[in-house]
Formats: structure tokens, sequence, C-alpha cells
């Protein structure tokens, strides 16, 4: 079989096509993996005749639901280059995405007519979009197109294979932390080579029940939706997360495997009664994109939930490392081993391995790596060298080679000339009962260079600064504890949950106390 995403779907239709393969919880609809297949190729059709070319890039603003899903393997199958673009985002951050990427279509959701109007007003200078498609709404305006009667009209029959191998499959902006954001750009290989990769290494099987609750335009939940179809994994799509609602669907729904951010268990945890919760079918709970706490780990451990952390990036496709069941517990706070067919190491400025848990650079190799930054070849040149994935996140590897995540290198606080990584310490802060989120940043010090600032949001309105720092005391190194403490109604995190320290540090400039 060619090397085409699409192409996924069309052989696991043919394979398992009675299997229920979509749960869409915003509607309620259910779809088995043939009809799944021919809603896609409708889509493809439809997208074809209004003379869309393999290569030319097609942008979706849709939340979680059928229509992302079928219209990312549709635009797979006919060589066309998925834009997914990150609905949280205004008018201004969407029109320097599509302007950077070329893309001359636009389907987005009814919920977001207001901003495709607002986007569509500025004329062709500001977007190069030429067709408008709207899914659902109680209207459809005059510059845009139906969806539904598009796809309505359009054959099941399955349309000719437009790209293959290194041919790209979407372009995917990274979230622009720290300045505008990036495209990586992925081929149909890379993303193939993931979920080739995951089989050996992630405790899944056919017909497991997978809860995704993370945004499809992310990484996070392309990547396991793509693994789904390729391993007969039905897919359990919630529109958005909602804690409440998530417990529901565990147990409703027979849910075996799912992924949350850290901030997703948090809030998991928070939900009154949660271990009251029929929870028996689920064997794990996946979670990256940031460190996670090990008060989190210990707490699901309690309720008899495992944690598998992973670690990865958009720019590898998603998988890097990933602890397994048998070391879930043993190795709390670690993000485990290389997955299956990618190397990873951690290296010194000379890029020489690192000695056991001495702090260094995570640089990653995989036949998942992104091919490189759309129109930013020297960004690409300074990320990729020697087919190494310079990440820029610091960690340690233990004398078993477990990976420890510490922060990224441009978060880590140099107080006093010691290395302080802020994850440390907010997982000593975690494990304070008054508290129910924590960030820590460094702030400018004329003495120390930098000194460690505890933002936090509270548990219980009773607690205060100074028992905070009583609390650190005699867990973690002087040089290490928090200078002060402040506290915040709500911490900024992008739509994956990584906290925005770039803002915090904007909001908290200091200097701090010395």
């Amino acid at each position: 079989m060619t090397n085409n995403v699409g192409l996924i779907l069309r052989k696991r239709a043919w394979l398992s096509p009675g299997l229920e393969g979509l749960v869409d919880t915003g509607t309620g609809k259910r779809y088995t993996f043939d009809e799944l297949n021919r809603r896609s190729n409708r889509t493809a059709n439809f997208v074809r005749e209004l003379g869309v070319k393999p290569g030319d890039r097609v942008a979706l603003l849709l939340m979680n639901g059928v229509e992302f899903i079928e219209s990312f393997f549709a635009l797979a199958k006919i060589g066309v280059v998925v834009v997914p673009l990150n609905w949280r985002l205004v008018a201004d951050e969407l029109a320097f995405i599509l302007k950077d990427s070329g893309a001359g279509v636009l389907i987005y959701g009814g919920e977001f007519a207001e901003v495709a109007g607002a986007l569509q007003s500025r004329g062709p200078d500001a977007t190069a979009i030429a067709e408008w498609i709207q899914v659902g709404g109680e209207g459809i305006p005059g510059f845009a197109r139906s969806y539904g009667a598009l796809h309505q009209s359009a054959p099941e029959t399955e349309p000719g294979i437009g790209a293959e191998e290194e041919d790209l499959l979407y372009i995917m902006y990274t979230s622009g932390t720290t300045g505008l954001p990036k495209g990586a750009m992925h081929t149909h290989n890379s993303a193939i080579w993931t979920c080739i990769s995951s089989g050996p290494t992630i405790d899944q099987r056919y017909r497991d029940r997978y809860l995704m609750s993370l945004p499809l335009f992310h990484v996070g939940a392309l990547t396991p939706l793509t693994t789904c179809v390729y391993c007969g994994i039905t897919a359990v799509v919630l529109r958005s997360f909602d804690p409440v609602r998530t417990w529901e669907l565990i147990e409703s729904e027979r849910i075996s495997i799912m992924l949350a951010v850290p901030s997703m268990l948090n809030f998991m945890l928070q939900v009154p009664d949660h271990a009251s919760c029929n929870y028996s079918s689920l064997r794990w709970i996946m979670s990256g994109a940031a460190p996670v706490p090990v008060a989190f780990i210990e707490a699901y451990a309690k309720i008899g939930i495992e944690i598998h952390q992973i670690y990865g990036l958009t720019e590898c496709c998603g998988p890097a490392c990933l602890t397994s069941p048998e070391d879930a517990l043993r190795k709390a706070g670690s993000t485990g081993k290389a997955f299956f067919h990618t190397d990873v190491r951690v290296v010194d400025a000379q890029g020489n391995d690192t000695a056991p848990d001495v702090p260094g650079e995570v640089i990653i190799r995989c036949k998942h790596l992104m091919k490189g930054y759309w129109n930013h070849p020297e960004a690409t040149a300074d990320t990729i060298r020697d087919g190494w994935l310079y990440t820029g996140d610091v960690a340690t590897v233990d004398d078993e080679g477990f990976v420890y995540i510490q922060d990224r290198t441009k978060d880590m606080i140099i107080s006093g000339g010691e290395n302080v990584y802020p994850a440390e310490i907010e997982n000593v802060i975690l494990r304070h009962p008054k508290v129910k989120e924590v960030a820590v940043i460094g702030q400018p010090s004329a003495k120390w260079g930098e000194s460690p600032l505890a933002i936090v949001v509270r548990n219980d309105d009773t607690l205060t600064g100074s028992e905070i720092l009583d609390h650190c005391k005699g867990k973690l190194a002087p040089f290490k504890l928090p200078k002060t403490v402040q506290f915040i109604d709500v911490i900024p995190r992008n739509p994956t949950g990584k906290v925005l320290k770039r803002v915090l540090r904007e909001q908290y400039s200091g200097p701090g106390p010395e």
C-alpha cells in the first residue's frame, strides 16, 4: 500500500467495516470505519471539484467532531496539505497563519462565522483564501458555501490518490510562546512512522476505546487519531475538554485509554466524588505537554489509575519518550525511555552525552521528524542538525536510561550561579493541600541574578504566602527556595495546557526581593 495517511482509513474500513470508529459526543452520533471512510470520500470529491490541487493548502477552523476528522483524511487522500487552526486565536493571529501558509480554502465551523467574516472583509491582501466553506451554523453568509450541501451532493467513490511518502501532509503551527508561530511541516511518511513507532511502545490494542479531549488542531490529538485508525481503536471525541463530562464518558463509553495534559489531570481531580465513577475499564491515562507533577501521579495511583508520562513535540509528530506500565510508579516523575524506532539523547553544550543525573539538552532522531519549518530555512537549520532535533528542553538521564524532563531552557532560573528548574519547585508546592495550581518564574535580582517567584492559585482562601514558604523549607536546597509568593485567580495557558511563562514574566517583571 502506498504511504498515504488517507489510505489508512480506507484500509481500516476494508478490514473492519462494521467496527465503531468514531463516537462524536458533541452530536451523539456514531460512525463505523466504513461510514467514516465513505463520508471522507464525499469531502475529498467536493474539494477536488472546487479546483483544489495536490500541494495546495486547505485550513481547518473546526472544533473536534466528524467534520474535522473526515476532512483530514479526505485532504490526505487527494494530496492537499492540511493547515489545522487553533480556534482560540483571534482574527489577527489567524490572518498571520493563513497568509504565511498560503491556504486557499478555509473550512470553518458555524460558531466561528464572526471571525471568518472579519477575515474575509480584509480582502485578498490579508489572506489567499478564495473559498470559504461553513460547517453548520444558523445561516451561510453570501461569501461562503455550505459544507453540508457540498458534502451531500458529492459521490462516495474513492478519489484518486494525490500524494505519498515525502509529500506534505500538514503544516502545524507551533504555539508561538516565544514569538510568531512557525509551521512544522509533516509528511505522509512522518505521520505513518509515528504509528509504526507507537505500536510496540504504547499499551494499546485493537478494539480499545480512546477518549480524545485535546483539540485536533494539536499534534497531541491528531497523532493519536491517526494511530486509532491504524490500530482499529474507537475514538470517542469530546468537542472540547470538560472534566465532569470526562468522568461520565469514561464510565458510559467504557473508555480503556486516554490522554490528558497535567492541567486536565488537575481539573479532573477537582471534580467532586470523581472516585465514585466506575472507571474499571480504564487501563491508563497518558499525560504530557509539560512535566507531570509527582503529586498528580500519586493522587491517581491512590484511586488505582496509572499515569504514563509521555514526552514529545510537534516537531517530531508527537512521541519521543514514554513510561511503560511496569515503570509508571517505580519511576514516577520520569518520562521513560525513547519510543521504538526513536533515539533520544541528553547532551551538553559540546554535543556530548551527559553523565547520569547531569542536566543537558534533549535531542531526538527518528523517521517521524518534521521536514522543517514552512518558509523558515534558517530556523530549520538551527533546530535540525546532522539529523538530530535540538529541542531546547532540559533533562537528566538516570543510570538506567530513564529521562527526567526538567524544563524548557528558556524557563530555567540561574540564581547565584546555580541552575534552578521551576518544575522541581512546582512539584513541592503542589503537595500543599491548599494549592490548586502553581507556576514558578525567575525575577531579576541584583544580588542573585534571578530569584524564584511562586505564582499560586489557591484551593483555600486562607492560604498565605508564608505558609507556602514554610512548606518548602527542608524540601528544597536554600538556593532553590522561592523568595516570595503571588496569588492569582487563573494561570495563563496555551490551548494544550502549557503555562505561558512569558506572559507571567511580563506581568511580574520584578525586581525580586533580595
